[in-house]
């Protein structure tokens, strides 16, 4: 259990009316934070409230323009990263900044690694390392190990060991759980219980609000680059009151009810039998028009790979896939475009956007047929038909001209939809529809998968969060360990069988 009154800790870090100004705009004006030792302190705000920025000052990666930080009650000057880790101050961003090629200890002791003389302790590190993993819960992780060959979770850890081998005091978790499943979840849980209990002070920055209940004791909410609220006790704090401190108003955070799928609904997306040799296999189901169907498993248990084999982008060992009774090219994406089947990816900045293109390029990218004049890109004609799709689907800020790498990550996923719905697709396959999406936005995702289900398109949606499957589908396909376990409605099935089911494949 988290300790409901941490105010007997002192406190250990401050950070007093925090301004910092980018060309254009006022990314944090004003912010308060106050860390104690030996707590869990939430920082909540929706995308673009200020907490990537504001964990950048802390880390020393931005100077504030004013305000100031004080530890132990004395004010302190982070003049980079370096200086940061020197104060006892360690950052792990959503992407972890290990190197795959490079051992655990060499990761861990990355920039300063330990030597005599000149000559780096191999020995000494290793033996530092073990201790530092033992500390974590993870001494049977080799020092010797690739890091490439890790598990999410198992980078997670060497990224905690190498703040701790700074001896760091408080350490930032930038959305820690996004690429985790449920028990690596509960194991990050306890290793942060275990490091509080140490005296470290942990900053979790999550959009999962449920986690926060678990694994917080106090929190803080910026909004428009503004401290709303600070220091609320977890344990009294509600949630419909987190959501209206986040987003100015109050919000439906339940999924919306669709009505039932007509009996007589055509069958649009046909799997029969689709393999993919080492990650799944003999995986048969259909989709009717209007129908969501929702894949739920563990990660890695292959639900992401059907969903990238069904868009053609893995070519399939085995099986076929037809849309509207049309069987279609196995392993071509230009194939399953043409017949209507759209993909948001897992990872949409490296696998669906183009970061560095205008948002209206990323739009109208599977359409340039329609605004193309005499077969060149007609940019006019690109931009008046991303507007509408900014405007119809709120894409904050609304401008068809900025970089898509500048956008939060809910409007990142945002512009991804809107290319679907320009290109007018039949079938839509949604892989973690909702990570790293603050609630406001999640609410909005939501809504707008009901819609285009309203409107016929055929949906596949795979999330991490089962209870966010169970909502969205109709109808549940169980993987495990690459393998169909179990088929049915969404509503004759609960989050507790979903996993009884996954542990018997994975045991099977």
């Amino acid at each position: 259990m988290v300790d409901e009154d941490p105010t007997a800790a002192g406190v250990l870090l401050t950070m007093r009316g925090i301004v910092k100004q980018f060309p254009g705009a006022r990314a944090l004006d004003g912010v308060d934070l106050e860390i104690r030792a030996g707590e869990v302190h939430c920082l909540l705000g929706q995308n673009g409230a200020g907490k990537s920025t504001l964990i950048k000052v802390l880390a020393g990666a931005h100077q504030p323009d004013e305000g100031e930080i004080l530890l132990d009650g004395a004010p302190v000057r982070i003049g980079g990263p370096v200086q940061a880790l020197r104060l006892g101050v360690a950052t792990m961003y959503q992407e972890l900044d290990v190197v795959d090629g490079l051992s655990v200890a060499e990761n861990v002791f990355l920039g300063h690694e330990l030597a005599s003389g000149g000559f780096s302790q191999r020995r000494a590190a290793t033996a530092r390392t073990r201790s530092l993993l033992a500390r974590l819960g993870h001494a049977d992780l080799s020092p010797h190990r690739e890091v490439g060959r890790l598990s999410a979770a198992g980078k997670q850890v060497v990224s905690m060991a190498r703040a701790l081998s700074h001896d760091a005091r408080v350490i930032v978790m930038d959305e820690p759980s996004a690429v985790l499943d449920a028990e690596e979840v509960a194991n990050l849980f306890r290793v942060v219980r275990d490091l509080t209990a140490q005296g470290v002070a942990v900053v979790y920055i999550s959009h999962r609000l449920e986690e926060i209940r678990q694994i917080g004791d106090r929190i803080t909410v910026l909004k428009d680059g503004r401290t709303v609220a600070s220091g609320l006790p977890v344990a009294t704090t509600s949630t419909d009151e987190l959501i209206r401190l986040m987003t100015g108003r109050s919000v439906e955070y339940a999924i919306p009810r669709r009505p039932p799928v007509a009996d007589d609904a055509a069958t649009v997306l046909h799997v029969e039998g689709l393999a993919l040799r080492g990650a799944f296999e003999g995986v048969s189901f259909d989709v009717r028009a209007g129908e969501v169907v929702g894949l739920a498993g563990l990660v890695g248990s292959g639900r992401s790979e059907i969903l990238e084999t069904v868009f053609g982008a893995r070519r399939a060992s085995a099986g076929t896939v037809s849309v509207d009774g049309t069987e279609l090219r196995a392993g071509s994406v230009g194939a399953a475009v043409r017949a209507g089947i759209g993909l948001c990816p897992e990872e949409r900045k490296s696998q669906g956007l183009l970061l560095d293109e205008p948002v209206y390029r990323n739009i109208t990218l599977s359409t340039f047929a329609r605004t193309a004049t005499a077969g060149f890109l007609d940019e006019p004609a690109e931009r008046r038909v991303a507007d509408e799709q900014v405007q119809a689907l709120d894409v904050r800020p609304a401008d068809p001209g900025r970089a898509a790498r500048t956008l939060s990550g809910g409007n990142q996923q945002k512009v991804l939809l809107a290319r679907w719905l320009v290109h007018g697709c039949r079938v839509l396959l949604l892989d973690e529809p909702t990570r790293g999406v603050d609630v406001g936005a999640r609410a909005e995702i939501y809504a707008l998968v009901a819609r285009l289900a309203a409107s016929g398109v055929a949906v596949v949606v795979v999330s991490s969060e089962i209870e966010e499957v169970l909502g969205l589908a109709d109808r549940v396909l169980v993987v495990s360990e690459g393998r169909v376990v179990h088929e049915g409605p969404a509503s004759q099935i609960d989050e507790h069988r979903v996993l009884d089911l996954v542990m018997e494949g994975s045991a099977a």
